[in-house]
């Protein structure tokens, strides 16, 4: 659930700075200017969109070196957040998902090009039939967004009721109704709706419901004990209220039925301590072997032979010149984000609840990580 397009477009090339002389520097305790830029930075972004609360992540070489949260968690109880602070994580999920897909690919039980009626037979003679599991990963299968990213979001309308739960069978019967935008692989649309569908895939293809197949194969294993499924109803330690500006005013988040808060393409809580260790793993290949993580951090190539900067479940760009792998999130007032340097070994999580298109790629996550970068070649 992302509607924070502006950031995939916003990140510029400029010359590299070499991977050692960073990591050196960031040993060597250059990290302590940026880190007070940093801290200036978020507070700036603060005032200027009004940002309840924010959890900031700096993560080098997989160590947590700063975590550092500011503001209020619950405005209404002046709560403060703190770095156990949990944050919907809206599209930020689609990494978890599209790993979990990748480990059924490595157990030969899900095939990238298979088309998508061998896990959902319902898609057999509609025009989905010949979409592909790649094409679902890439946002490339055409599918539109049933959240509204698309070109023309006219055919949202009717489709889902946002105040009403739905089974998971329910909601692929709605979603097989839509017309696809285009022909598979010819184009990138995003598509929450294809993300959805890979959760269905993942229940179908492991027995389990996906939310259960993470928490097994990668939270648990991982240390990440407080991700987990966003639920209205358990009691949530450390659950952070979301907020929104509606004329000129903070409101709390909008609300929308339990169950469409559980789906595949964003339905997570999380925070900056297990955020940190799963950056930690991808240096390793404690959950897929390297070849298959950078498989999953390739620019996707279409019909055409031409390229987008999305790999699966991944968006990829760069920083002056540093290469990034990244992904936003927004959804019911949060706006979070991810931004990877793997060649620098430095990655920045920012975390804010108050959905705001700017705040988090512009306003945070890119100026923090141009901090850390000029500090090192300063130092």
């Amino acid at each position: 659930m992302d509607t924070e397009s502006d950031y995939r477009r916003s990140v510029f090339a400029r010359p590299a700075i070499a991977c050692l002389l960073l990591c050196a520097a960031l040993a060597a305790g250059a990290a302590e200017p940026a880190s007070g830029k940093a801290d200036a930075i978020v507070r700036d972004a603060m005032r200027t969109h009004r940002i309840p609360g924010v959890c900031l992540g700096v993560v080098a070489s997989g160590v947590l070196i700063k975590s550092s949260c500011y503001g209020y968690a619950n405005v209404e109880l002046k709560v403060p957040v703190s770095p156990a602070s949990l944050f919907q994580s809206g599209s930020v999920a689609k990494q978890f998902t599209a790993t979990a897909v990748m480990m059924l690919v490595q157990e030969g039980k899900v095939q990238l090009d298979d088309p998508i009626v061998k896990y959902l037979p319902e898609a057999r003679g509609t025009a989905w039939e010949n979409v592909t599991v790649r094409q679902l990963l890439t946002h490339t299968a055409g599918i539109p967004d049933i959240f509204g990213e698309s070109e023309d979001d006219s055919y949202n309308k009717g489709i889902l009721d946002f105040r009403r739960d739905y089974t998971e069978d329910e909601l692929l019967r709605r979603y097989l109704t839509l017309t696809l935008d285009f022909k598979p692989g010819d184009r990138w649309n995003y598509s929450n709706t294809g993300y959805e569908l890979l959760g269905f895939l993942i229940h179908r293809v492991s027995g389990m419901f996906y939310g259960d197949f993470l928490r097994e194969r990668i939270f648990l294993p991982l240390g990440m004990s407080a991700t987990r499924i966003i639920s209205e109803a358990d009691i949530v330690p450390g659950r952070v209220n979301g907020y929104r500006i509606v004329d000129g005013k903070l409101k709390n988040q909008e609300w929308i039925a339990p169950s469409l808060n559980t789906t595949a393409d964003g339905g997570l809580y999380v925070n900056i301590i297990d955020l940190a260790k799963w950056d930690a793993a991808l240096y390793t290949e404690k959950l897929l072997p390297q070849a298959v993580l950078e498989q999953m951090w390739t620019p996707v190539r279409m019909n055409s032979g031409k390229s987008y900067p999305y790999g699966f479940g991944w968006e990829l760009g760069e920083v002056d010149g540093h290469p990034m792998q990244f992904h936003t999130g927004s959804n019911q007032g949060f706006l979070i984000s991810i931004s990877r340097f793997a060649r620098d070994r430095l990655t920045i999580v920012v975390l804010t609840n108050l959905d705001d298109a700017h705040s988090v790629a512009r306003g945070i996550a890119e100026p923090v990580a141009k901090a850390y970068f000029h500090s090192a070649t300063a130092d």
